[in-house]
């Protein structure tokens, strides 16, 4: 019994902490998807796809990531937006750190 419930509550507690990371990794991609769709729209700019996400982060994330810091880039072709975050820990002394990305093609009128 002296080694079954340290045992437990180990894979308790690393249950809990990728059900945390999962949860930080699904906020960030979908933060960048966000802001990838925004600075790619035929009217869209950077500041306007960055702002997106940051602002989806801020509205959807609460403590789940926390100090997120949203880059992005565009060209004539695509759009990019990183978002990169602290996913909320369990274990004391550990940090994980969640990066997430998301390119898609600018719209253009053609033809």
């Amino acid at each position: 019994m002296v080694l079954l419930m340290p045992a437990l509550f180990s894979v308790m507690f690393l249950g809990m902490q990728a059900a945390l990371h999962y949860h930080a990794r699904t906020i960030a991609i979908a933060a960048a998807q966000e802001g990838a769709r925004t600075a790619g729209a035929q009217d869209g700019t950077t500041g306007a796809g960055v702002a997106a996400a940051a602002g989806y982060v801020t509205d959807t994330g609460g403590d789940s990531l926390t100090h997120p810091t949203v880059t992005g880039t565009r060209s004539a072709t695509t759009a990019s937006v990183t978002v990169r975050g602290v996913a909320l820990s369990v274990i004391p002394g550990w940090q994980p750190t969640i990066t997430q990305s998301a390119t898609v093609p600018v719209e253009r009128i053609t033809g």
